[in-house]
């Protein structure tokens, strides 16, 4: 995943879109609608990761047993369906929201795709892996909720968290910007050492490695989705303990980030992503092994894939406040000649 190098002042966002998109009403700078607007986006799509973990946890992956209708002759679920149809269906329609919060961005960053195009593509990313969820999702479906192929739905889902994070911290580091146009603003607004920035890749790799093999631990275990869903053929408890490895790592890089950020002259958004980081892991890997040696009830899972979804907003946030190189200029300097 790449950042984006640098965005103009939002000055010479003015000029920005054609006369057409113009008169569509569109703004033309960043708002504070655009910042909660993206926050928006980013809460919804972690709370698709909890409602898709409820239909999982319910036993309700083939509450519609088909895709894209919910069954053969109907788009919606039936009274029939009961309880597993309701929850099945409301997982989906979720997705319309996660969709309507994506296009929303895009639509509001529209007249700044010449001047802030990194904010601008990362909105066009977001949208574009709403339809490849949905495809994937069917796909889960129709392969009767093939522990590979949930994998990869989460995943994508994680992913479009880690997008909406960066659009998140981009767009309010053009809104401070607003509040100060005489200094320049960055992502990286403090004091960085190559041990720093280290942890930040070392933090954000081993997380994805995390979870991984999280979906590996979770296609072994009980919580298929379906009394008949396929599970992995995996002892559970090696595959705990290889998912426990690089959580170590993680926890590591993350103590280690936070001494280094602590020790230099960090700025305070620094300070805070690296404390948040940790504060996320610890979070997650208290509820991990509790719900491990508990028997994996329900309540916990939950709150584990709530953990998941914040994990990946905090370690997205701590490596981008490390190595971004978006760059917000001084509206003098934009401006100048």
């Amino acid at each position: 995943m790449s950042t984006p190098t640098q965005s103009p002042s939002p000055r010479t966002a003015a000029g920005a879109g054609t006369p057409a998109s113009r008169r569509r009403g569109l703004p033309r700078d960043i708002t504070r609608t655009t910042y909660w607007l993206a926050v928006v986006s980013l809460v919804t799509e972690i709370g698709i990761i909890v409602t898709g973990g409820a239909v999982r946890l319910t036993k309700s992956g083939l509450g519609c047993p088909t895709w894209p209708r919910c069954t053969p002759e109907s788009l919606t679920n039936t009274p029939e369906m009961g309880i597993h149809g309701y929850i099945e269906f409301g997982n989906r329609t979720l997705t319309f929201v996660v969709g309507l919060a994506a296009l929303a961005v895009l639509l509001w960053v529209w007249n700044l795709r010449r001047t802030h195009p990194g904010i601008f593509w990362i909105s066009v990313g977001m949208l574009a892996c709403i339809p490849a969820q949905a495809v994937v999702g069917g796909i889960t479906v129709l392969t009767g909720l093939n522990p590979w192929v949930v994998a990869v739905h989460f995943l994508v889902s994680s992913v479009m968290v880690s997008f909406a994070t960066l659009l998140v911290n981009r767009v309010a580091a053009e809104w401070r910007h607003r509040e100060d146009p005489s200094r320049p603003v960055t992502l990286v607004d403090g004091e960085t050492t190559r041990l720093s920035r280290a942890m930040g890749w070392v933090v954000f790799g081993a997380g994805w490695a995390v979870l991984y093999l999280g979906t590996v631990v979770t296609g072994t275990g009980p919580h298929g989705g379906d009394a008949d869903a396929p599970r992995h053929a995996f002892d559970p408890l090696v595959v705990t303990r290889i998912h426990a490895l690089p959580v170590y790592l993680m926890t590591a890089a993350a103590v280690v980030l936070l001494v280094a950020v602590l020790r230099q002259r960090s700025s305070r958004l620094q300070r805070v992503s690296a404390w948040t980081l940790l504060a996320a892991i610890v979070y997650q890997a208290g509820i991990g092994y509790t719900q491990h040696f508990t028997g994996l009830p329900i309540g916990l899972v939950l709150l584990h894939m709530l953990g998941t979804g914040l994990v990946v907003w905090a370690m997205t946030t701590a490596w981008d406040r490390q190595v971004s190189r978006y760059r917000v200029r001084p509206a003098a300097v934009a401006t100048a000649g």
